[in-house]
């Protein structure tokens, strides 16, 4: 299949955002390809954003926010899981889409593995989940997910028709009211991997 490179990742995150929803994300692990197709993603923009690491301006853990685009920002939340996002824009502005689901497509067993756990629906819906399950750590923070020799890049295949794509507020973001509002996350409508679906009407629970 046909990767993604820089152009792809260089234009307005929410376009991206919306675009990445299909894709499939690679991982070459010790030999071995994992992979995962992208189901829920999420948009952080710029040092206006609030709820995005690049608030409080340019700092050693956000570094690779303001890098070129197509590169990895990986970051580790609690001292001990990782999340994967994606620089996007014209470098400089910090910008970039975080993963937070996938459906998992090959190396289902390494993951399981990584995961220690067996239901598929568990391995790979959630940043911190997807990112154990892929050996996604702060080693690939500023990888460059364009290079020809990339262990970790995203690779063209299907896409979502508008009808499928369903938007709402960041999952438990920090910041302003339009922070914590904005309808930053996209996500495949009713797909069984995406972290968190909306509660049926009525569910107070």
């Amino acid at each position: 299949m046909t990767r993604f490179f820089r152009d792809f990742f260089a234009r307005n995150t929410l376009y991206v955002a919306r675009d990445l929803l299909g894709q499939v994300l690679v991982r070459w692990l010790d030999g071995e390809r994992l992979s995962g197709r992208i189901v829920e993603v999420e948009a952080y923009i710029g040092e206006d954003d609030l709820a995005s690491h690049a608030r409080f301006g340019r700092t050693g853990r956000n570094e690779a926010m303001y890098g070129p685009p197509g590169h990895a920002y990986v970051y580790q939340i609690y001292g001990l899981h990782h999340c994967l996002n994606i620089v996007t824009e014209p470098e400089g502005f910090p910008a970039a889409v975080l993963i937070r689901a996938l459906e998992p497509l090959e190396g289902l067993e390494r993951m399981r593995e990584r995961r220690g756990v067996v239901d598929p629906l568990l391995l790979t819906s959630g940043p911190a989940r997807l990112c154990q399950a892929m050996g996604i750590d702060r080693r690939l923070d500023k990888a460059d997910m364009c290079a020809p020799d990339a262990v970790l890049f995203v690779e063209a295949d299907m896409p979502i028709p508008d009808e499928q794509v369903a938007t709402g507020p960041r999952v438990g973001v920090q910041g302003d009211q339009q922070a914590r509002t904005v309808p930053w996350r996209f996500y495949i409508r009713d797909h069984p991997y995406v972290s968190r679906r909306p509660r049926p009407t009525g569910d107070v629970r």
